[in-house]
Order: C-alpha cells, then sequence, then structure tokens
C-alpha cells in the first residue's frame, strides 16, 4: 500500500472520512476537499468571491457534463442499432432528478450532505441527493481524470445500481406529470419555442417552461418533442414534484 494511501486511511485527522469515502467509492480520494465540497449544498456555504459560493454548484455543473458523456458512451454502444431518438431519452431517464435521487438515497447520501435543515419543507430539498450525485462525479473528474471517473461510474454505480433494461421499458412522462400538477393547483402553465443563443445550431430547439409566468425550465434538444421532455423535468425539479 503506498504511503500517501496509508496515513490517509490510518493516520491521518481525517482517516474516519477517508474510510467512509472509500467504503462508499471503493477508493481512497486524493484531494479530500474537493469531496467535502461536493457534499456542501449552497445553503451553508460561504461567499469566498464576488458572491460566488463554495458550495456543490459548480461541481454539479462539471459532473452533469461529465456523467452525461459516459452515460451515452454506454448507450451508444449498449444500443447499436437505435436511433437518436431512443438514446436521448433513455439518456434522460438515467440522468433524470428522480434517478439520481433514489441513487443517491440508496448510496446513503444523505448522512453526509451538509444542509441547513429549513430548506427542508422547500421544493428545492427534492433535489438534494441528485444535485450531490452530479457533484461528487465532479469531484472525482478533478481528482481522478477522465478515463478513472468513466471506470468508475460504469463498474461501480452503473453495473451495480442502475437497470438500464428496466429503465427502458419505464415511461417517465414529467411533462404530463407537470400539468396534472398544475391543474391540481390552478396554475397556468405554457411551453413556449423560443429562440436561440447565438451560435447554436438552427436545427436546436429550445423549450422554455413557465408556471403562473415563472419561468421553471428551459429544454435544449434536436426535436422539439425532446426539448419540452427537458424542459419539463426540470420545472418539475424545480416545483420538486
Amino acid at each position: 500500500m503506498p504511503i500517501s494511501r496509508f496515513y490517509k486511511l490510518y493516520l491521518s485527522p481525517n482517516r474516519k472520512y477517508v474510510k467512509v469515502l472509500k467504503n462508499l467509492l471503493g477508493f481512497v480520494p486524493g484531494n479530500l476537499s474537493l469531496y467535502r465540497l461536493a457534499f456542501r449544498h449552497k445553503s451553508v456555504a460561504q461567499n469566498v468571491k464576488k458572491g460566488v459560493k463554495n458550495s456543490n454548484e459548480r461541481l454539479e455543473f462539471l459532473g452533469d457534463a461529465v456523467l452525461g458523456s459516459v452515460v451515452a458512451e454506454v448507450l451508444f454502444k449498449l444500443y447499436p442499432y437505435k436511433d437518436e431518438g431512443f438514446l436521448t431519452e433513455l439518456r434522460s431517464k438515467i440522468v433524470s432528478r428522480v434517478n439520481l435521487n433514489q441513487l443517491g438515497r440508496k448510496l446513503g447520501f444523505e448522512n453526509l450532505i451538509e444542509y441547513d435543515s429549513r430548506i427542508l419543507n422547500s421544493g428545492r430539498q427534492g433535489s438534494l441527493l441528485g444535485d450531490a450525485f452530479e457533484a461528487l462525479v465532479g469531484a472525482v473528474y478533478l481528482d481522478k481524470g477522465y478515463e478513472f471517473t468513466k471506470s468508475f461510474l460504469i463498474n461501480h454505480i452503473i453495473k451495480s445500481h442502475i437497470d438500464i433494461h428496466t429503465l427502458e421499458q419505464t415511461e417517465t412522462n414529467f411533462k404530463s406529470k407537470l400539468i396534472e400538477w398544475c391543474q391540481r393547483h390552478g396554475k397556468d402553465i405554457c411551453f413556449e419555442l423560443v429562440g436561440n443563443q447565438e451560435g447554436e445550431s438552427n436545427k436546436l430547439f429550445t423549450i422554455q417552461t413557465t408556471v403562473d409566468g415563472e419561468v421553471l425550465g428551459l429544454g435544449k434538444e434536436f426535436s422539439k418533442k425532446n426539448a419540452e421532455k427537458l424542459s419539463a423535468e426540470k420545472a418539475c425539479e424545480a416545483l420538486g414534484i
């Protein structure tokens, strides 16, 4: 065993936390501060520079991109004869907040996340675990690199905890769920096609979802239907439904 690994596990003042992470991840982390940051919600974060907080939001942004890339490659190889629409929809199911929240709960994230308990009754609380999972992926990527992270996700997460073929048969219709919720609560809902940003492909559809005039979701895909689904999912996440 390398001396640095032995020190972190048995001699370091942080050895208890390192062992918890090793049991969770299957490896000894290098830069421990990245992993602490991955589990720190913005509700307990401190301002560090020009309004930027030391929360897990930036790691979440990075982890989302890495996770999406790895899942896309896995599905591309697993389904060699399926079209782009099928692959996009299945990827959306795998990386949806509903699925990532369940995964975070299964992995025991509830005992690791730092957050203000006063947010428990807010809609944002519903995405705590999924957000932390994406942030964790970002932390692993910065600590270990892309190839290591891909191997970790495929072998430790996807193969062990995600039943892709079951998800394939599962209908996750966020648009219908959102519409039903709005009807029950007397809310006005609108799915609107909006202009793309400068430099984006003119084949890309951008759908904006508003509830009672408030923008709650934005989806970008190369089919209008998939853009609506993604936008509706983000709105469901924002509302905690």
